[in-house]
């Protein structure tokens, strides 16, 4: 099965294809050989952008990545990431000048480029001003090292603060953001979707089966589902927490719809989050090939409006489940002395 580039990526211009492949499992939960033959059979089935970042796996998914494209780079829309910490040195991470122009040059040099399509912020870094970031990817573009820049899990205030700044000191505005976005994780609706609409921002969504909870295996009364996930992080996906319970129902009801239409629950997610007009692209994580099958496939398949309304009465537009889902520690909400007015000593 194959797929076609026939989306415009924001106010870009460049034509992408529904589906993006994402890298963060290769080298770290998957082996080269396995990661390269991935890569590969995505850009055989006509899926054109791949992205990655320089965290994952410590910067070993860039260096499959390059091996796996060679000779096909014309064809790549190749994205990475910058912000997470590299090695021991906490000085190796973040959003400010001195570290994004050592990333860019360790990351081309990795991925065997001299340019990327897309470089983008992996979160934002309170500790940096958003200025100096803007300035600094606006100077790469013009130097020729990257063709565009985006954001990834920005609050809506802060992308349009980046707009606001770029038109304010006549720089180059962001022109993607990469955020979660699935059946269970639909607070993007509520604010980031009608920004990025607004100021022609292109969405990369992530995690259409919301790290496995939509995969099917999550059901009322089934056992616990094994992942390395699981294991990393129980407390987001133990079903006999009562935090998840209401995840759990939700995820449940929306498998027995996905049944009712003679589809599979990955069918239905993935659908549902390329529906959205403001979504670009959906990244995808696949970590077999019979996975990416599945991905192809459910890229092709149409939702009416009766299926979207019956999906709004499991699970409210524009919400979510637990505040970790949406890919952000709040600042203003961490640590609880941001929140809070110190007592008056008495």
């Amino acid at each position: 099965m194959t797929i076609k580039a026939d989306r415009v990526l924001g106010r870009t211009g460049v034509l992408v294809t529904p589906l993006t492949l994402g890298t963060m499992n290769f080298g770290r939960w998957q082996e080269e050989g396995e990661s390269i033959r991935i890569i590969q059979a995505a850009l055989d089935a006509g899926i054109t952008a791949v992205d990655t970042a320089d965290v994952y796996s410590q910067g070993s998914s860039e260096e499959i990545i390059a091996k796996a494209i060679t000779g096909r780079r014309d064809d790549v829309f190749l994205a990475t990431k910058f912000h997470g910490q590299l090695g021991d040195n906490p000085q190796h991470a973040g959003n400010s000048r001195r570290w994004i122009t050592r990333a860019v040059e360790d990351s081309l040099r990795r991925l065997g480029t001299d340019h990327l399509d897309l470089y983008q912020a992996h979160r934002p870094d309170p500790r940096t001003d958003l200025l100096e970031t803007l300035q600094t990817l606006d100077g790469l573009v013009r130097q020729g090292k990257i063709r565009y820049y985006g954001t990834s899990v920005f609050p809506a205030h802060q992308l349009v603060e980046a707009h606001w700044l770029a038109e304010k000191h006549g720089l180059i505005a962001p022109h993607t953001e990469q955020l979660p976005y699935s059946l269970l994780v639909r607070s993007a609706e509520r604010e980031v979707f009608p920004v990025a609409r607004k100021y022609g921002v292109g969405v990369l969504s992530y995690g259409p089966l919301a790290a496995g909870w939509l995969s099917g295996k999550y059901r009322i009364g089934g056992e616990q589902p094994a992942s390395a996930r699981a294991d990393l992080i129980p407390g987001r996906f133990d079903i006999n927490l009562d935090r998840n319970h209401r995840k759990l129902a939700a995820a449940d009801a929306l498998a027995r719809l996905a049944e009712e239409h003679g589809l599979t629950l990955v069918d239905l997610a993935v659908a549902f989050a390329l529906h959205h007009p403001a979504v670009s692209s959906v990244i995808i994580g696949p970590r077999t090939l019979d996975h990416l099958e599945g991905y192809l496939k459910a890229a092709t398949v149409e939702l009416d409006t009766h299926l979207l309304d019956r999906i709004d009465e499991i699970v409210d537009p524009g919400t979510h489940f637990i505040e970790r889902d949406t890919g952000r520690d709040t600042p203003s909400l961490t640590p609880a002395a941001l929140r809070r007015t110190h007592p008056t000593d008495t």
